[in-house]
């Protein structure tokens, strides 16, 4: 148990939090002026193996870079708040791919086509579609958040119980936390590979943005299906078990939506987010409306 909880003061500690969030965004401002010596090395013909890229072809691509950064720092706050609210955990993983939206944002705005065809041009109604989507994706997270800061009206009549499920929860989030770092790492040094010097094929944008993120969100599904079946070992109400399975579902859309492009995957992210908050709306009601049952 002291291991246990060194452990935890080392990840998941308030001071490791700050520390964490200070290094982030060290290496979030250093990796932005790079981005951005390195665009007009680029244009100056200095270096031509990014010519290609377009992430290299003009200044504001560059913040496509510290944007990648804090998201980094997004999963690790979901791991943080994965022993203390569940739906504090299921929000992150909403802001995570909203934030994924805007990250894409940055690069799109660098490559419109100012015309009178704007909705006869895919990168430019791709761009309006994804603008719409964070802005109403930027809404339903509110709303989420409103409905998972309610207490619950039912009081809890076994408080050991609670406390074992938390530490459990610690456990998962402790494993989490060198398994998503170690991603992270890898995924970094494939990316990195993919455009050296002696690569003649740069990835597609399709394929940087989803890096590291279709896979976090397949972890994430495991670490899901972990929780509800821990879950069974503390609570038998209905309400409780249809709130995390619907939570499941959600996060499988998000996973699904880095599976295919364009407005298809946009629409997806949406109705995950959208089914989310109906499953929490819906949950809260049916624990205020069965309040007065309970014996």
């Amino acid at each position: 148990m002291n291991l246990f909880n060194k452990l935890y003061q080392v990840f998941l500690s308030e001071y490791a939090k700050k520390r964490i969030e200070k290094v982030i965004l060290y290496v979030a401002l250093t990796g932005f002026f790079i981005h951005l010596i390195l665009i007009y090395l680029s244009k100056l013909g200095m270096i031509n193996f990014l010519s290609k890229s377009e992430l290299f072809k003009n200044p504001i691509s560059a913040i496509y870079t510290p944007f990648s950064f804090i998201l980094i720092y997004e999963v690790y706050l979901l791991i943080y708040y994965l022993p203390k609210s569940f739906t504090s955990y299921i929000t992150k993983q909403y802001e995570i791919i909203t934030l994924i939206i805007i990250r894409k944002l940055f690069k799109d705005l660098s490559g419109l086509e100012l015309s009178s065809d704007w909705f006869n041009i895919k990168g430019d109604l791709q761009f309006t579609y994804d603008i719409l989507a964070s802005i109403i994706l930027f809404y339903l997270i509110f709303q989420f958040v409103k409905q998972g800061a309610r207490k619950s009206q039912i009081p809890d009549v076994n408080q050991l119980k609670i406390e074992r499920f938390i530490r459990r929860k610690k456990i998962i989030a402790i494993v989490l936390v060198p398994i998503f770092f170690t991603m992270a790492l890898i995924t970094l040094f494939s990316w990195t590979s993919d455009i050296s010097f002696t690569s003649n094929n740069l990835p597609s944008f399709e394929k940087i943005n989803n890096l590291f993120f279709d896979e976090f969100f397949t972890v994430l599904i495991l670490v899901d299906v972990v929780l509800l079946l821990i879950s069974f070992f503390y609570t038998d109400k209905f309400h409780k078990i249809i709130r995390n399975s619907g939570f499941i579902v959600s996060t499988i859309l998000i996973r699904m939506s880095f599976g295919v492009s364009g407005l298809i995957s946009t629409i997806l992210i949406v109705v995950a987010v959208l089914f989310g908050l109906a499953i929490i709306i819906i949950h809260n009601k049916y624990e205020k409306n069965t309040l007065p049952n309970i014996v």
